[in-house]
C-alpha cells in the first residue's frame, strides 16, 4: 500500500497536482506543487531568491534546434528507455568548468556532474588541449601498434594506487571495467560465487546485472552466481554503524551459500546510485578477511567515488583502511571521455595471457591523452584539496538545513560526493520521492541541477565537478533552503 501511495504521490508531482497535509507547521508540509511555467514565473515575481556567483563567461547566441525539436526526435529516433530530469527537459547546449548553459544562455551550476563525471570541470581547457591535440596528430590505430598515449597514462595512473596494483586494463566505461575484473577474479580462483551488496549498482551488462542488487535496474535475465550480502547502511541498516556485526553475513553466505570458496567480494564504498550511502565503520577489513580465507580476491568499484572525489582520499576504499586486489574506474578518469580502466597485481594479471583478451577502443590514444591530462590537473589544481574543503564546508551547511526541516531525514557522504535523504516522517523514515521531483524542479528553476537516486528515488545526489568553489556550495544550499521554506 505504501507503494501504490508513493507512485500516486508521484504522479500528481509531475502531472502538477496539489498535495495536502495534515500538519500544521509550514516546514512539514507536504508540498503544493505546481507547473513548471507556474514555477517559473513565480520564481521572476519574488526579490529573495538566493544569487549565483558571477562567472566571467557569456556563451556565444545558440542557433541550433529548440528542446522541442531534440524531444520530438529523441521520442521517435531513440529508445523509450531514455528519459530526462524534470517537467521542462533542460537543452544544455554548452559547459565551462563548474556551470552549464541552455540554449537561452542562462547558467546553471552543476551539481551533479554528468553523474560524477566532470571531475577537472567543464571543458577544462588543460583537458580540451590534450584532445584536441592528440586528435590532430592521431585519433586511433590499434593497441596492437605503439602509441605513447596509452603507456603514459598507464604509468601515472599506477602510480596512483597503492602496493603492487600497478598492472593496466583500458575499456570504455565503468560497467565494461566491472565485466573485466568479474571474470579475472573468477579466472584466478577458479570458483564462480561472487559477493556484492545489497544496494548495489556494478553495471548493466550480464555480469554486472547479477553484481547490481536493485530491483529497478534487474531485468528478467539469467544472472548466476551472485550474492548479496546485507548492506552496511548506517541510516537504514539492521545494525546501524556497526561495521562488523554486517560483514558477518559475508561469512554466512560463504558458508551456507557456497561451496565453501569464492572468487571475490565486489562493493563500492559510498554507493553512488543507491544513495550516496557510505558503508559502516569497519565493514570492509572484516568483509575483506573472510573473502580471502575462502580464496576471494577483493575488488573495489571506484567509477563514481575515485579519482578525489571524496577529498580525504585519492580512492573512497582508502578510507577504510584497506587494499584491494582489484580496482575498477571510469566516469571521472576522463572528465567525460569514454573510459574506464581495471588495474590490478602482475600476479592476477597473468590469466588473461591464457587466451586472447582484447577491446579495440581501450587505451584509445584520445581518450588515454585525456585521461593523463585529468591526473595532471587533479594535481596542478589541487583539486582534491578543494573537494576536501569545499565538500566539507558543504556538509556542514546541509546538515544545518537538518535543524530547520524535519523532511530531511539524513545527510552524509565525503568530500563532493554527498547525499540528503528526504523523508515524510523521521522516526518511520517513509521516503519522500514525490517531494524529492519537486525541490529538484524547482531549485533548477533557481539555477541548480543536482541528482537523484536511493530505491525509493528520495535522495538528492550532490556530485558536482571538483573546481566548485564555496561560494557556490553556498548558493546551492541557500536554492534548498528557500525551495523548503516554500513547501
Amino acid at each position: 500500500m505504501m507503494q501504490r501511495g508513493i507512485a500516486r504521490t508521484t504522479r500528481r508531482a509531475l502531472s502538477g497536482s496539489s498535495s495536502s497535509s495534515s500538519s500544521s507547521s509550514r516546514h512539514h508540509q507536504r508540498p503544493r506543487f505546481v507547473s513548471s511555467s507556474e514555477a517559473a514565473q513565480k520564481v521572476e515575481r519574488e526579490s529573495d531568491l538566493p544569487r549565483m556567483p558571477p562567472f566571467d563567461y557569456s556563451p556565444p547566441p545558440y542557433s541550433g534546434p529548440s528542446a522541442a525539436e531534440i524531444l520530438a526526435k529523441r521520442q521517435q529516433y531513440l529508445s523509450p528507455s531514455m528519459h530526462c530530469f524534470y517537467q521542462k527537459p533542460l537543452n544544455v547546449v554548452e559547459g565551462k568548468m563548474q556551470y552549464l548553459f541552455d540554449d537561452t544562455g542562462r547558467r546553471y551550476l552543476d551539481g551533479f556532474g554528468g553523474i560524477a563525471t566532470v571531475s577537472c570541470g567543464h571543458c577544462h581547457p588543460d583537458v580540451v588541449a590534450a584532445i584536441v591535440d592528440q586528435t590532430r596528430r592521431i585519433q586511433h590505430s590499434t593497441i596492437l601498434y605503439l602509441n605513447p598515449a596509452i603507456a603514459n597514462f598507464a604509468e601515472a595512473l599506477a602510480s596512483k594506487l597503492p602496493g603492487d596494483l600497478n598492472v593496466v586494463f583500458f575499456t570504455n566505461s565503468g560497467t565494461e571495467a566491472n565485466e573485466l575484473a568479474m571474470m579475472i577474479a573468477r579466472l584466478y580462483t577458479g570458483s564462480h560465487d561472487i559477493i556484492s551488496l545489497r544496494n548495489a549498482y556494478h553495471g548493466n551488462a550480464a555480469g554486472t546485472m547479477g553484481a547490481t542488487a536493485s530491483s529497478s535496474w534487474k531485468f528478467n535475465v539469467i544472472q548466476s552466481g551472485i550474492h548479496h550480502a546485507l548492506n552496511p547502511d548506517p541510516y537504514r541498516g539492521v545494525f546501524g554503524s556497526d561495521g562488523e556485526k554486517y560483514a558477518k553475513d559475508v561469512q554466512d553466505l560463504i558458508n551456507f551459500g557456497t561451496c565453501g570458496n569464492v572468487a571475490g567480494f565486489m562493493s563500492e564504498s559510498i554507493q553512488g546510485v543507491g544513495g550516496i550511502i557510505e558503508l559502516a565503520p569497519g565493514y570492509l577489513p572484516a568483509a575483506y578477511s573472510s573473502i580471502r580465507k575462502a580464496g576471494g580476491l577483493c575488488i573495489a568499484d571506484e567509477v563514481q567515488a575515485g579519482f578525489a572525489r571524496t577529498g580525504s582520499h585519492f580512492w573512497s576504499f582508502e578510507s577504510q583502511g584497506v587494499v584491494p586486489d582489484i580496482v575498477t574506474m571510469a566516469k571521472a578518469i576522463g572528465n567525460g571521455i569514454p573510459l574506464g580502466a581495471v588495474v590490478t597485481t602482475p600476479k592476477i594479471a597473468e590469466v588473461l595471457t591464457r587466451r586472447n583478451y582484447f577491446n579495440t577502443f581501450g587505451g584509445n590514444p584520445v581518450c588515454t591523452a585525456a585521461g593523463l591530462a585529468v591526473l595532471n590537473v587533479i594535481e596542478k589544481d589541487k583539486l582534491q584539496e578543494n573537494a576536501h574543503v569545499v565538500g566539507s564546508h558543504l556538509k556542514n551547511r546541509l546538515t544545518s538545513l537538518m535543524a530547520k526541516y524535519e523532511i530531511i531525514g539524513d545527510v552524509r557522504g565525503q568530500g563532493l560526493m554527498l547525499g540528503v535523504e528526504l523523508v515524510s516522517d523521521r522516526k518511520l523514515k517513509t521516503p519522500a520521492s514525490a517531494e524529492t521531483l519537486h525541490v529538484m524542479d524547482q531549485m533548477k528553476e533557481m539555477g541548480v541541477l543536482i541528482g537523484k537516486g536511493g530505491y525509493y528515488g528520495n535522495v538528492f545526489r550532490i556530485t558536482p565537478p571538483l573546481c566548485i568553489t564555496k561560494e557556490d556550495a553556498d548558493f546551492l544550499v541557500d536554492a534548498m533552503d528557500h525551495t523548503l521554506s516554500k513547501m
